[in-house]
């Protein structure tokens, strides 16, 4: 394990106030938003639209890295440049989603448990050889009664912090994603209490398989209230309470946090990313950044419909969306930018 390396690499994701760009929806996942719009369900779609994606003119300067799926971490552009090249090419960091999806979790009705370590080291080896330098694993965890169980909790986290482990041994930046959903009628304070307690485990889970958070990156939900909730609070509100549930659960020593948008729309999620570094920035020890999929991907995919014509339009609105997630992570991001 290269330690100075990794510790570059975590550092460099959160770097200049940029981000990351999640593209690694899963195929089902994909085809869905596709058959939504009337986009084709093929594996050549798939791969035409990452390539304008991730081609888009100038998206280095405000996307750090860009997360793959294993489908997209084999293809390549049309004038055959593979995928994580052609990142990298754009000074981009490119990493790979190495999870296989939540599953029900077995005596636990409405939890989910991520289980795909088997093989993972072998798999974990390949993407550093096609190029990835980072490697994403996922949790869910749903709000309800009685849940998320410490059974769940303690279950997902070991996974993680394996996982994590695992990355490192081969030279990738392990992101660990541990994110409480927004389904539900739970309030702000819940999901607050529900993440610093996941958080909490997580980060024993991880000393306990030593892992070095100094070359580790968090990207966690933020506390929010229930999207059903009676009562949807400030973007002040949320930014105060996601701060201080993480000063109390994430150490120093991570470099960065990079908050996913977990469904919240695309403004919202960049107006309360401000609101944090505007109140915070100055006092925090580690910098917060972004993780968006859908946040900044699908205006850009509404205009692209899968046709060759609408391509630069649709690059120009993924532009301005991480745009305007850059000036979030710099506290000057303002609603006349939507304009």
């Amino acid at each position: 394990m290269n330690t100075q390396k990794l510790i570059d690499t975590a550092k460099a994701l959160v770097a200049a106030d940029k981000g990351l760009l999640a593209m690694d929806e899963s195929i089902p996942t994909c085809n869905e938003r596709f058959a939504r719009l009337g986009i084709p369900q093929t594996e050549e779609t798939r791969r035409a639209y990452r390539e304008w994606v991730m081609t888009t003119p100038a998206l280095g300067e405000c996307i750090s890295g860009a997360i793959l799926c294993a489908e997209a971490i084999r293809q390549e552009k049309m004038d055959g440049t593979p995928f994580a090249k052609a990142i990298a090419n754009d000074d981009m960091i490119p990493g790979v989603k190495v999870d296989s999806g939540a599953k029900d979790m077995a005596g636990h009705p409405g939890e989910k448990i991520t289980e795909s370590l088997d093989g993972l080291q072998g798999r974990l080896a390949e993407y550093f050889r096609l190029g990835a330098r980072f490697a994403k694993w996922r949790a869910v965890f749903a709000v309800g009664e009685g849940i998320p169980s410490r059974d769940c909790i303690e279950a997902n986290t070991q996974l993680l912090a394996r996982c994590a482990a695992l990355c490192q041994e081969v030279g990738l930046v392990p992101v660990v994603e541990p994110e409480v959903l927004m389904d539900g009628a739970h309030t702000l304070e819940r999901c607050g209490e529900a993440t610093e307690e996941i958080l909490r485990t997580m980060f024993s889970q991880l000393y306990n398989e030593r892992v070095m958070l100094e070359g580790t990156l968090l990207v966690p939900n933020m506390v929010l209230p229930g999207s059903t909730c009676p009562t949807q609070n400030t973007v002040n509100e949320v930014a105060d309470a996601t701060v201080k549930c993480l000063l109390r659960a994430a150490p120093a020593a991570v470099p960065g946090i990079a908050f996913l948008s977990g469904g919240q729309s695309g403004e919202l999620a960049t107006a309360r990313l401000n609101a944090m570094n505007v109140r915070f920035k100055s006092r925090l020890p580690w910098a917060l950044a972004f993780s968006f999929a859908r946040a900044i991907q699908q205006p850009a995919l509404d205009i692209w419909r899968g046709k060759q014509a609408n391509v630069l339009a649709a690059q120009q609105e993924l532009y301005h969306r991480a745009w305007c997630n850059r000036a979030a992570r710099s506290g000057t991001y303002e609603v006349a930018m939507e304009k």
